[in-house]
């Protein structure tokens, strides 16, 4: 799965959502779901970032995207319902979802983790999760029953599996995430709907800078070198594989 060779055509005629489309891990897959077939739709809170994607899918000749301007701290229930709706119009069907939008917050001791800080994570990682998988749903399952298979694809980090210190408010979230995504596999194990996590483990991104910053960025693996795996789990040769975090860099 690590060194997986997806075929050019692997996505051909699929869409596929992703969040967090702007930067980082989320824009690397955009281009790469795109260079492979898919039709993306690349949510994010940073229209300038959005178009910079666009702009680039378009340059490579692949299909053109489509941009969902959203900020996930803001959003609500209403705004999600009524994007899966344009979604169904414009599209009929939705493939996948790419959940990889994310906050950091600070690192510190419990203690003084700030409420708003915690309110404003919680929000980004699990609320706009929640909510934009219950709106989502409908239209996935449905194009699952239609086409034989769909995957919804969650974020997840080492913290989120084992807590560390510090690391109060994202892990606590990511423990979350990892909780959502099995609750769902479980509901979801007979409708061709799979849902996994990946853990990309330590990736040359702003996020990770932002937690490391006296590290070495360019020790790290790059979104690209990644890819294969977002590929395997977000294409049809993963049928089959679900309820599972897959860690994009074991020790």
């Amino acid at each position: 799965m690590l060194d997986y060779q997806a075929p050019a055509t692997l996505l051909n005629n699929k869409v596929i959502l992703v969040t967090g489309a702007g930067d980082g891990i989320g824009r690397e897959a955009a281009l790469t779901f795109a260079a492979h077939g898919a039709t993306v739709i690349l949510l994010g809170r940073t229209v300038a970032k959005l178009e910079a994607v666009y702009d680039q899918i378009e340059a490579a000749g692949h299909p053109l995207p489509a941009i969902a301007p959203v900020d996930l701290k803001g959003a609500t229930a209403s705004h999600y319902r009524g994007m899966a709706e344009t979604f169904a119009e414009q599209f009929g069907r939705l493939d996948g979802v790419l959940f990889n939008a994310g906050l950091l917050g600070t690192l510190s001791p419990f203690e003084h983790i700030q409420e708003k800080e915690w309110d404003e994570v919680m929000q980004v990682n699990v609320k706009s999760e929640f909510l934009l998988t219950q709106a989502l749903l409908p239209l996935v399952r449905q194009t699952a029953k239609q086409h034989g298979e769909a995957s919804l694809l969650y974020t997840s980090s080492s913290v989120g599996r084992k807590g560390r210190a510090y690391w109060g408010s994202y892990a606590i979230s990511k423990f979350a995430v990892e909780g959502m995504m099995e609750v769902l596999a479980d509901e979801l194990e007979n409708t061709g709907v799979r849902v996994n996590s990946i853990n990309p483990g330590g990736t040359r991104t702003k996020m990770r800078a932002s937690a490391f910053p006296a590290e070495d960025a360019m020790a790290l693996k790059t979104p690209a070198d990644l890819m294969p795996l977002y590929l395997y789990l977000m294409g049809a040769d993963s049928q089959g594989k679900t309820g599972q975090t897959f860690v994009a860099q074991p020790k």
